[in-house]
């Protein structure tokens, strides 16, 4: 199946429904129920699966403050984060030297820079969102970060001779994004093109449930994969909880 617009697939879903014609989706109050029954249709297509890869992707993260020189925000559409990234060439140096920062749990990022010096010329107190004080070291590109709260990357460090706090321009991420949605007649979903008909489909039967007054098992079925979903995954940063490890202890 081609890629349908919102239009064509209120047009379809309202024939199949003996509804009245329309020449836009803001003709009658039934075609306006459809287009909202489509996109939540959409979103809980996007959330049954947890890898789109027409949705993965390059972005930066925001750029962190004087303030907070190590906090950088992810962007409000990132879905996921899978990979990070950042310049750490050093002053003099016009090569870019592009490595990976390694994630660390909270716990695991809070045991190492808890062990800095507080009182060494290389380690600055920052105040977190929170409103809890955290050591960084001031001399060094970043080597590990974490997040605390799902918005900000807290990193370890920046290195104050070359910036005074992270720069966006030198993160790379890469992560799944969030689609965003659009009412408008010439709209056309972001799916790749063979997820069309199952996003007709599943917008169909609930269509059918909702306005016709049928068996609304459609809707059960939704709500039973988006509890699925946000079990399987509730973190954008990383993977959120670790699982513990019940792997027997060797006797000496």
């Amino acid at each position: 199946m081609p890629k349908l617009t919102l239009l064509d697939m209120t047009q379809d879903i309202l024939s199949d429904m003996d509804s009245d014609e329309v020449n836009s989706i803001n003709d009658t109050p039934d075609s306006l129920q459809v287009v909202g029954i489509i996109k939540s249709s959409f979103y809980d297509l996007i959330d049954s699966k947890d890898h789109w890869q027409h949705l993965r992707g390059l972005m930066a993260l925001d750029s962190a403050t004087s303030a907070k020189p190590t906090h950088m925000k992810l962007p409000v559409n990132v879905k996921a984060l899978e990979g990070l990234k950042y310049d750490k060439k050093k002053v003099g140096e016009t090569k870019s030297k592009i490595h990976d920062v390694e994630y660390k749990y909270p716990d695991e990022y809070l045991e190492i820079v808890n062990n800095y010096n507080t009182d060494a010329d290389n380690v600055d107190t920052v105040v977190d969102y929170s409103g809890v004080s955290l050591a960084i070291k001031n001399d060094a590109a970043p080597s590990y970060w974490t997040s605390f709260d799902d918005e900000y990357i807290v990193f370890n460090s920046y290195d104050s001779a070359v910036e005074s706090n992270l720069q966006n321009s030198k993160s790379q991420c890469v992560a799944t994004r969030n689609p965003s949605w659009t009412v408008s007649d010439s709209f056309i979903p972001d799916l790749p093109e063979e997820a069309f008909s199952r996003l007709l489909a599943e917008a169909k039967a609930a269509c059918f449930g909702r306005l016709k007054q049928l068996t609304d098992n459609k809707s059960e079925q939704q709500a039973q994969r988006q509890r699925h979903a946000m079990s399987r995954k509730s973190w954008r940063a990383h993977g959120g909880i670790r699982m513990p490890n019940y792997a027997r202890v060797p006797r000496k």
